[in-house]
């Protein structure tokens, strides 16, 4: 009875030292590649860090010393960041969020309704106006700069909110466009042939079937819009005179003075709790970007 537990075992046991005895050079280069990327991670995420750390550092010690190890930390930056320009920090928060809310709004509905239209619906030179769409990508934003000035120049719509708004609304995104397209296009067609056997139109197909099942493609829009939308400088530099209208992106340079001494402390200060609304974006949205470009064919 012995024997032939032993002749069961053994067959089974020699395998698993085997393994054992090769898991040991495999661990040691998991440990090695994990050691290397905290490393990178550290060097890469080392000037936020730093950013964070001399935005409670004296003005006087932030360039004096550029560790992340202080002992004189304080909140008066914040305290003075938040109240030394003309209007309180909160007003530019406030618009910044109102300018990223309008453009997600209007590139959800334009970018998804000219998505649809490229993927599902059938009209003359389709697939030029669709080569054009994608060869505006490479268009620099430089190109259109003065144009568009003109234009919003003479629709009075300087000083607004409007130049950076409205062109969403009007499908100008092209990679937004394209993102949907191909997501669309591994929607089955079943669904669209079966709608349209019980009557429904493309106005109908629109909304309750392609609205409903792309709506990773349409969070990764969102997320990727505002993070863009949020941190634009040169836009409303552009557009924008009115200080009441800064975004929080162009009223921290309100704190750096070319004839005077620059308030480095409080404009660090701002611009970490600038950066707390992108950073709580992506973290929550992560997921959303990954399942949106790993089923919409960008790889």
């Amino acid at each position: 009875m012995t024997t032939e537990t032993e002749t069961l075992i053994r067959p089974g046991a020699q395998p698993l030292r085997r393994r054992r005895a090769g898991a040991g050079p495999g661990a040691l280069r998991s440990v090695g590649k994990h050691i290397l990327l905290a490393g990178v991670s550290i060097l890469m995420i080392y000037p936020l860090l730093w950013l964070v750390v001399s935005s409670f550092k004296p003005n006087g010690e932030i360039f004096r010393d550029l560790s992340l190890f202080a002992t004189n930390l304080t909140t008066e930056n914040y305290v003075n960041g938040w109240n030394d320009l003309q209007h309180p920090f909160g007003q530019f928060l406030l618009n910044s969020a109102i300018i990223a809310l309008g453009a997600i709004v209007g590139n959800l509905v334009s970018c998804s309704m000219a998505a649809y239209a490229f993927a599902r619906l059938r009209f003359r030179y389709k697939n030029l106006a669709f080569a054009i769409m994608l060869g505006s990508i490479m268009l620099p934003f430089q190109v259109l700069l003065v144009p568009q000035f003109i234009i919003f120049k003479e629709l009075g719509w300087l000083n607004t909110f409007l130049p950076l708004i409205a062109p969403k609304f009007l499908a100008t995104e092209a990679f937004f466009i394209f993102l949907m397209v191909q997501f669309i296009r591994g929607l089955p067609k079943e669904l669209f042939e079966a709608a349209r056997i019980d009557g429904a139109g493309h106005v109908r197909s629109y909304f309750q079937i392609t609205l409903p099942l792309i709506v990773p493609s349409l969070a990764t829009t969102s997320i990727f819009t505002f993070i863009w939308t949020w941190g634009d400088f040169f836009g409303p530099l552009i557009y924008v005179r009115l200080p009441e209208l800064f975004p929080a992106s162009l009223a921290l340079k309100g704190f750096l003075d070319a004839q005077s001494s620059s308030d480095y402390g409080s404009m660090f200060a701002m611009s970490v709790v600038s950066l707390i609304p992108l950073f709580l974006v992506f973290l929550f949205g992560q997921r959303f970007l990954i399942k949106g470009s790993a089923t919409s064919g960008i790889k």
